[in-house]
């Protein structure tokens, strides 16, 4: 899909102060937000408006899982504060996704704008052995497809994956399909914890819609000028690194 500024800076915090003086200097160099489950059980609706007030789209990653009508619930309470995607588990099942589905697309028809419904299939923090623990196949890379493609068939709009699952699903699931990801290093900065890493022009010429970002930007000694030099490498003959 053709998103024009596909960087989203994640607002990892439970700091509303924080939160917001960081929405209001990024707000012109970044293509959206990412509000997660810290800030959102911290300060609820309340201070999820006052962080879209900065006019910037927000991915609302709440993760939701639970039984159908619960989460259609869930969804018609979300729709509520327009966010441009929010997300659930895959392995919630069809009729918990379909019920998703059903929410939004009834919500949409009052005129509120249909929020995008992304599935997570596996979480970056689990491996082999741990999908092996609960009964599950240890090979994480199977998980993901099984669980992307019933997230297509249950009609949600894309997939949370990792960068080394970009080419796969993308091959799999086809041009219009949203692939969202996160955990992205601009080449030159802090690998942190991660040992096998892309940057963001690696994983959009893959086929990346949008790149969720975080502590390259909120880390840096000024976040506009990280998010610039990041979107900057995005453009038809942009480098990666400074």
């Amino acid at each position: 899909m053709n998103i024009p500024n596909p960087v989203f800076c994640a607002v990892d915090t439970s700091d509303l102060a924080g939160a917001k003086a960081l929405a209001g200097t990024v707000a012109g160099s970044v293509g959206g937000l990412k509000l997660g489950l810290e800030f959102f059980t911290a300060h609820g609706p309340g201070g999820y408006r006052e962080i879209a007030a900065s006019g910037l789209p927000v991915f609302l990653d709440l993760k939701l899982y639970d039984i159908p009508n619960t989460v259609a619930g869930a969804l018609r309470s979300i729709t509520r504060l327009a966010p441009a995607m929010t997300t659930l588990h895959a392995g919630g099942g069809k009729a918990m996704m379909r019920a998703a589905v059903d929410a939004a697309d009834t919500a949409a028809e009052t005129g509120v704008e249909r929020v995008k419904l992304l599935g997570v299939t596996v979480l970056t923090s689990l491996g082999g052995p741990d999908l092996e623990s609960v009964g599950l196949s240890p090979h994480v890379p199977d998980q993901v497809r099984r669980l992307a493609l019933l997230a297509a068939e249950s009609g949600l709009d894309g997939v949370v994956c990792a960068p080394h699952e970009i080419e796969m699903l993308r091959a799999e699931l086809g041009p219009d399909f949203l692939l969202v990801v996160p955990g992205l290093r601009p080449a030159g900065t802090d690998k942190g914890d991660q040992q096998r890493v892309m940057t963001p022009r690696e994983a959009r010429a893959l086929g990346a819609d949008v790149l969720v970002i975080g502590r390259p930007i909120t880390a840096a000694p000024s976040p506009a000028a990280a998010a610039q030099d990041i979107v900057a490498s995005l453009a038809p003959g942009g480098q990666d690194g400074p």
